[in-house]
């Protein structure tokens, strides 16, 4: 890979630049820019003058659009894993010993622009991983180090401290920690890595966590949150007043939500409204409080709520957690129920467990629109089972229900209760009074236990009153199973209670359920059965187990895979987590006191019994857990490098409800290094290519993203050539760093998407896009930095080891506009990745050819040389030289269209490139709409071949280059109707090459003195049956070719116009007139039908690839191309006499691709070639002795300034096609008008002098008449009393001259005197030469610069302080023809501006496809 702008950069130090001139883009219209690059910069001191050293590593600053900008690099091998921001500081580590030629030992910061070392006793090794604790100031750092602790350390940035952190630090296996996370509530972080964790195990009491299995949040305790939620599938609920929405007016869909807050998850009651809801059981039920989680939607939700039990109709009294404080509270009417998003639920416990048969729940207050809830849940007193398998419904959040198991025959009855309405279900067994226990039958409950604690265990006795089987009851004896190597308990129940009576027959510690484990409670027949029995027989009853949490402490252990009995040791591997909120000091290293153990720390013994056990963990075994992600629903995900046997589970593995469990398929094939949430999306990075099982085919390279809900796995495409190192989340986007250089099409093809070391998958819309930046290189990390400023976005940071990065990433086009502030453009980037075609995924296309150019080698010394020029005296024409190279993908070429019926503007781009559409893939032509990011491929057939030129006319689209249309005989040029879709090339005569050549369309171009037909131009022999060398009419109406006058030999390449309405062409190319030499410049006067050679063609060097010229001024040509002998190029200037060499500077490398001429914003110094207020953009590949590489040069007639630079894909330069605007014309002069009072003075001033002047003219003109009457004619006194109709008559034509001469003013129409003026000029003209300025008119002349005026209605509207744009827009009603002076022409239906609608007949109008003003009759538009 080739590294090349450290090489240019080393030369833009000649280049004295203190800014870049400020092109004026929005002059023109909109405007893109069009190549063969993958990365584009503006060249200036702060982007584009960096080094890059791929041996360090750097550290770069990614803005919300992906722009990429150098902060600074490391020593040589130097490394950058891992970084988070506190405030506006950004910390960063690796394995480095400095930062931009400051010392920094592993660890450093940086802010405002510069770069800190933290401290002199950091971590003495590498560091992995980084968290920033934001409430407490403090940075964490992993790795693999011994000082100032092992594997971990603390910096203090109060105090600017490190120190170990309070546990010390970890160590064993590999001493290594990879990942600092935090959980989803930040109150503990994870640790993991390669490291061994140890616990007593000997009943010390377990750190007060909240239960993995639910959902966290600030809203419940550890305790209530241990509470198993009693299924209400059963039940009868109700709510009204409903919601008429059907998406939101089952209550059922609240009992346990299947997704987030929204449609079919959440119940909304009618707006304005308080609402009930009502849940009827219609059994006994033994209840501890309610959970309760609030609706965020569209600003609504309920405030406060009262909780009333059934059947005794009594409010009950309320206890909670204020989530905003922390603070126990107690509340009984309009309980507060928090409306802050971040808290997903609240827990409120009863006074004590309480038999029910239901709960009305009345939505008193509310925000918004009206009440709603998204979760309703009643809390049992612990956990529960029931004897009838149809009551043992599964709990929200649990993985299981409860269950039972019997032996010998059970049979059901029901009896009613003392309460109203309800029956209790049980089960009874008959047994033979003598019968052994282990004889008889025998039942055991196995109920659901959430979480570990203290519980006391009751076993339900229904009174034989109701059953009225008092005389068959006995005893029965019951034995608790609680777990935790605990033994069991054994206790002897009478069943000869009358009443219904809860017996105690356990009270301690008890173990969560698990795959591996689950409490038992089994009832026998009891050694010495009580009573007589009847008819010789007992009856056992079996109902209900009743759990009821005591403490949310436990004694023992949790249980999992590494648990041990009581006094025993338990060991673990690769996580531990540590609250924050933990004040204690203990030393992780060695065996930790249980009252250091959370819930959570079964991980590590888990993972370790999984593994094999300790013995698995050799000095040669790479097991190690890189990345970890907790889940809102409170599953954790560890991904690493290791395999477990139980569960069956490879490198990813998730832990939930208190066991790991293995992922769809078994997990992947190679190790994860990164995890990052997206909602119930989890993308992963690595080195993999599938599932364990080979479930994906092989499209899971080294990305892959796993849907938590639906437990799937899915690609991203087809994943990525290399390894991934680091994921990042931000703006709804995935972005990826690594080791890798293409974003793979398909399973098993190497082709896809070129991107170099980071990518970037969108994951909504599920497709790659634009990254922002352009980078080449292998990425080390990504990451969220410093919080954004007021109105900003984040900003993200990269790192690793770059060999170029350029500010905009782009797939060959990118759109200008000027800046808001004044300052460089504004560049946006096409919002898509644009490809070449696939050869697997499309056989029936040819593969684009990379166009090599024949020339030299792009790389030369930059020397200075001396230019000579080889002179061409043959009479055999130069070969046209080859385009600059232009690898898929491409864009060579772009226009503009508005769409008339929707006034919608979009960019349509051709070129060598192919893109994803759907099921189909698009090439080489594509509508580009910047408004809304899309790219859409045209409808029907696609181009097989490469565009390299485009028109807009009207609504026909031209297209030229080097293709054909599959179905058509189309060779080089095809016509598109935009607005039907549809290619219209049927009685399109195609054009035939010359005789061992191929047809290349370069120019497709319209003028104005030429209307109706396109002129073609390029390299081919005839057009259908019609010779026509090189350039020749096309009539898109009659679909008829013709010459242009006598033709040429050649070939052309550029074409550009000069003269009034655009009446004379400018070919340039490698052309010859007479056939005995080359002209390679030639004009054609559409007046006369005649060619003529522009200048002695001896004059230019060689054949030329570009022209232009300078605002229609025939005597100001520019042309460039390369010489006879292709070793060097030129650019040449016509000044209307002879042609002069330019840019001397220019090296033999340079290919220029276009010549234009773009107006700035500002000035530059006067010279003969070209004026202040614009300058000659070259395109290209440039390669110059005074800058370096340049894909575009601004030249001012005297220097070349470096624009824009580019790159390929692999780096190596990129070129520039073409630039292309949408205004047809537009003014080279720049507005800067007088203040707005002085030109309204102004204004008075000539429109009071003119009145003068007319008025004194009418005068003069009445009296010279009266004097000729007087001398010609007698008196006659007779004649005294006749009217004199003439007299009477003069004041109403004085009154005329006066408006019509008022009007012209205005409007500019025509003057009565308007014939006088046109002769005395015309006379002027015969008599003073070519030139048509007139010395009198103090705007012009040499001191112009120093005259500001009004051209126009609508440079005098900019005047007053108003927008060019500011004009509203109007169609026309009928045509108009626009022949007279000022006026503009309509077509019906044309959309125009309208500028100026004072006058109540005439409308001062814009064209707003082509920027021309004028004057149009008021009632043509509408």
């Amino acid at each position: 890979m080739l590294s090349w702008l450290p090489i240019a950069v080393l030369l833009f130090c000649d280049v004295a630049l203190a800014s870049l001139p400020l092109v004026d883009f929005d002059r023109m219209g909109k405007v893109g820019l069009a190549g063969a690059f993958a990365g584009l910069d503006l060249f200036n001191d702060s982007s584009s003058s960096v080094s890059f050293d791929p041996t360090t590593a750097t550290l770069m600053s990614r803005s919300p659009e992906g722009a990429l900008t150098r902060l600074g690099a490391t020593n040589a091998g130097g490394r950058i894993l891992a970084g988070c921001a506190l405030g506006d500081t950004f910390y960063f580590a690796g394995s480095f010993s400095s930062i931009e030629g400051s010392s920094a030992s592993n660890v450093a910061s940086y802010q405002s622009g510069s770069f800190s070392s933290l401290g002199s006793n950091g971590p003495n090794g590498a560091v992995n991983a980084l968290y920033c604790d934001s409430k407490n100031n403090k940075v964490w750092a992993g790795g693999h180090f011994t000082s100032p602790g092992p594997s971990v350390a603390v910096w203090d940035t109060k105090a600017s401290s490190w120190s170990a952190a309070p546990f010390d630090g970890l160590a064993g296996a590999g001493a290594e920690v990879l990942s600092i996370t935090t959980n989803s509530s930040q109150s503990s972080l994870f640790f993991a890595g390669s490291f061994i964790t140890s616990f007593q195990g000997n009943g010390s009491a377990l750190n007060t966590t909240n239960n993995p299995n639910v959902p966290f949040s600030q809203g419940a305790t550890p305790f209530s949150s241990s509470l198993v939620p009693i299924p209400l599938g059963k039940a009868e609920i109700e709510g009204a007043p409903s919601s008429s929405d059907s998406s939101f007016s089952n209550i059922e869909n609240i009992l346990c939500p299947s997704g987030a807050d929204g449609p079919g998850n959440t119940w909304l009651a009618s707006d304005g409204s308080s609402a009930q809801i009502t849940v009827r059981t219609f059994q006994s039920i033994s209840a501890s409080g309610i959970r309760l989680g609030n609706t965020f939607l569209n600003g609504r939700g309920t405030t406060a709520f009262t909780v009333t039990s059934i059947p005794d109709n009594t409010v009950q009294q309320l206890h909670y957690v204020d989530p905003s404080t922390g603070q126990n509270q107690t509340c009984t009417s309009n309980c507060p129920l928090s409306t802050n998003s971040g808290i997903p639920y609240q827990d409120f416990t009863f006074d004590n467990a309480r038999s029910l048969t239901g709960v009305q729940v009345t939505l008193a207050s509310w925000q918004g629109a009206g009440p709603g809830l998204h979760l309703l849940q009643l809390l049992s007193s612990g956990a529960f089972a029931s004897a009838v398998d149809s009551q043992n419904g599964q709990s929200c959040f649990a993985p299981a229900a409860s269950n039972t198991s019997r032996t010998g025959t059970w049979t059901e009855l029901d009896a009613n209760t003392n309460i109203a309405a309800t029956q209790q279900s049980v089960l009874v067994s008959t047994v033979a009074v003598g019968t052994s226990p282990a004889q008889g039958p025998s039942f055991t409950w196995m109920p659901y236990v959430s979480a570990s604690g203290i519980y006391t265990i009751n076993l339900l006795v229904p009174g034989c009153t109701d059953f009225q089987d008092c005389a068959l009851r006995t005893s029965v004896k019951v034995t608790v199973f609680p777990g935790g190597g605990q033994p069991p308990t054994v206790t002897t129940v009478s069943q000869q209670n009358q009443n219904d009576a809860a017996q105690q027959i356990y009270s301690g510690p008890v173990i969560p359920s698990s795959p591996d484990f689950v409490t038992t409670i089994t009832m026998t027949l009891a050694d010495s059965p009580a009573g007589n029995g009847q008819n010789g027989n007992y009856r056992l009853v079996a109902d209900r187990v009743q759990l009821i949490l005591d403490s949310a402490n436990t004694t023992g252990s949790t249980n999992g895979g590494g648990a041990s009995g009581s006094g025993a040791g338990r060991n673990g591997f690769g996580f531990f987590e540590w609250p924050l909120s933990s004040s204690s000091n203990v030393n992780a290293t060695g065996t930790l006191a249980n009252s250091s153990e959370t819930a959570l720390d079964a991980i590590a013994s888990n993972l370790l019994s999984g593994m094999g056990g300790s013995s698995a963990l050799t000095s040669s075994s790479s097991s190690a857990v890189a990345a970890v992600a907790h889940h809102p629903s409170g599953a954790i995900f560890l991904g690493g490098t290791f395999g477990l046997s139980s569960p069956k589970a490879s490198n990813i593995v998730m832990y939930k409800n208190g066991a790991l469990a293995a992922l769809s398929n078994g997990g992947l094939n190679g190790p994860v290094t990164s995890l990052v949430l997206d909602g119930d999306k989890l993308f992963v990075g690595g080195s993999f290519s599938d599932t364990l099982a080979g479930s994906n085919s092989g499209s899971l390279r080294s990305i892959a993203m796993y849907d938590v809900s639906q437990d799937k796995w899915s690609p991203l495409l087809a994943g990525v050539n290399g390894a991934v190192t680091s994921l990042s989340f931000d703006n709804n986007q995935v972005q990826v760093v690594g080791n890798f250089t293409t974003l793979l099409n398909s399973a098993g093809s190497t082709a896809g998407l070129e991107s170099s070391g980071m990518a970037v998958w969108d994951a909504g819309n599920g497709t790659w896009v634009n990254s922002g930046g352009f980078l080449v290189g292998s990425m080390t990390f990504v990451g969220n930095g410093t919080a954004p400023s007021k109105g900003q976005q984040q900003m993200q940071f990269v790192a690793g080891s770059v060999s170029s990065v350029l500010q905009f990433g782009a797939s060959g086009f990118v759109m200008l506009q000027n800046a808001k502030n004044g300052g460089l453009p504004e560049v946006t980037p096409l919002g898509v990745k644009l490809d070449d075609v696939d050869v697997a995924a499309a056989p029936t296309k040819r593969r684009r050819a990379t166009h090599t150019r024949r020339g030299p080698s792009a790389w030369v010394s930059h020397i200075r040389m001396p230019k000579i020029f080889s002179r061409q005296s043959t009479s055999t024409l130069v070969p046209l030289p080859p385009a600059p190279p232009a690898p898929a993908p491409a864009v060579l070429a772009g226009a503009f269209w508005t769409n008339s019926s929707s006034s919608h503007e979009v960019a349509i781009i051709g070129g060598n490139f192919s893109f994803n559409s759907g099921s189909t893939i698009a090439e080489s032509l594509a509508f580009y709409d910047s408004a809304s990011g899309t790219l859409t491929p045209i409808q029907g057939s696609q181009i097989n071949g490469t565009v390299r030129t485009l028109l807009v006319d009207g609504d026909l689209l031209f297209v030229g280059g080097e293709f054909t249309l599959p179905g058509t005989n189309v060779n080089g040029l095809a016509v598109y109707d935009l607005t039907q879709q549809a290619w219209t090339v049927d009685g399109l005569q195609p054009l035939q090459p010359a005789s061992g050549a191929s047809v290349v369309v370069r120019s497709l171009t319209v003028s104005q003195a030429k209307s109706k037909v396109v002129i073609v131009a390029g390299s081919f022999a005839q057009a259908g049956s019609l010779p026509c060398r090189a350039i020749c009419t096309y009539d898109a109406t009659s679909k008829q070719w013709n010459a242009l006058g006598s033709g040429i030999q050649g070939d052309v390449a550029s074409v550009a116009y000069a003269g009034n309405d655009q009446d004379l062409l400018i070919a340039a190319g490698s052309i010859s007139l007479s056939g005995n030499g080359a002209n390679n410049v030639v004009q054609f006067s559409f007046s006369n039908s005649s060619w003529n050679a522009l200048g002695d063609g001896s004059q230019l060097a060689g054949p030329v690839t570009a022209v232009e010229v300078n605002n229609g001024n025939a005597s100001s040509v520019f042309a460039a191309g390369r010489s006879s002998d292709s070793a060097s190029s030129f650019l040449a200037f016509w000044n209307g006499a002879a042609w002069a060499s330019l840019g001397s500077t220019l090296q033999g490398a340079t290919n220029v691709s276009q010549l234009t001429m773009v107006p700035l914003q500002d000035t530059h110094s006067a010279n003969g070639v070209i004026e202040q207020d614009r300058m000659l953009l070259v395109s290209g590949h440039l390669s110059d002795s005074s800058f370096g590489n340049a894909s575009s040069a601004l030249f001012d007639g005297q220097n070349f300034i470096p624009y824009f630079i580019s790159a390929s894909s692999a780096g190596s330069p990129g070129t520039v096609s073409s630039l292309f605007h949408s205004l047809s014309s537009f003014s080279f002069s720049q507005r800067h008008l007088l203040a707005t009072g002085i030109v309204i003075l102004i204004s008075i001033a000539i429109s009071a002098g003119v009145v003068f002047l007319l008025v004194l003219i009418g005068i003069l003109w009445t009296l010279f008449s009266r004097r000729d009457d007087a001398l010609n004619n007698k008196f006659d006194p007779a004649e005294v009393d006749d009217d004199d109709s003439s007299a009477h008559q003069r004041p109403s034509s004085l009154l005329a001259h006066i408006n019509a001469a008022t009007r012209t003013t205005i409007l500019g129409s025509q003057s009565p005197f308007n014939q006088f003026n046109a002769e005395k000029e015309e006379a002027a003209g015969a008599g003073g030469g070519a030139s048509s300025v007139g010395h009198g008119d103090p705007f012009s002349g040499p001191d112009a610069s120093n005259y500001l005026r009004a051209e126009t209605p609508s440079d005098a509207i900019v005047g007053m302080g108003m927008e060019d744009d500011q004009g509203r827009p109007a169609r026309a009603r009928y045509s108009f023809d626009g022949s007279g002076e000022g006026e503009m022409p309509l077509a019906v239906g044309q959309e125009v501006e309208v500028l100026d609608d004072r006058d109540h007949s005439w409308w001062y109008a814009r064209d707003a496809r082509t920027g021309q003003e004028g004057v149009v009759p008021s009632a043509y538009l509408y």
